[in-house]
């Protein structure tokens, strides 16, 4: 993978919810107008959404942000993601990686953003926003 990625940091809170895995989808879920994906496993169902739709009652980390890969990634291109996470934990950024069907997303709390963002911008990176 080359170095230079493009990443867009996206500036509203995101919340990462852990609920049992048999719980059903909860309705607020699908009102985040910005950010929710969805999984289900035997051991939980975990949503990561908008921190404003998710009620105060559901167990969650909140107040995390997100740096996206800029454009569509290709399928089985090698590296990309982890030229973007190395930098990171070198910088001691803990982060959670989720991906969608055409890109990569890197969720960092709040108070790291920019310690993350230097990092990046370190390892070659451009970072657009915030």
């Amino acid at each position: 993978m080359s170095r230079g990625l493009t990443l867009d940091y996206l500036d509203y809170p995101i919340a990462i919810c852990r609920l049992p895995p048999e719980t059903p989808i909860p309705e607020w879920a699908w009102t985040a107008t910005h950010f929710v994906t969805v999984s289900r496993t035997q051991q939980e169902l975990s949503i990561t959404a908008d921190a404003d739709v998710v009620p105060a009652n559901v167990p969650s980390q909140r107040d995390y942000r997100a740096f996206r890969v800029h454009g569509t990634v290709a399928f089985g291109l090698i590296g990309l993601l982890s030229s973007i996470i190395r930098p990171l934990s070198e910088a001691g950024v803990s982060i959670l990686s989720i991906g969608t069907h055409d890109t990569d997303y890197v969720l960092v709390k709040l108070n790291e953003v920019e310690q993350a963002r230097q990092a990046l911008e370190r390892a070659g990176h451009h970072v657009v926003g915030g």
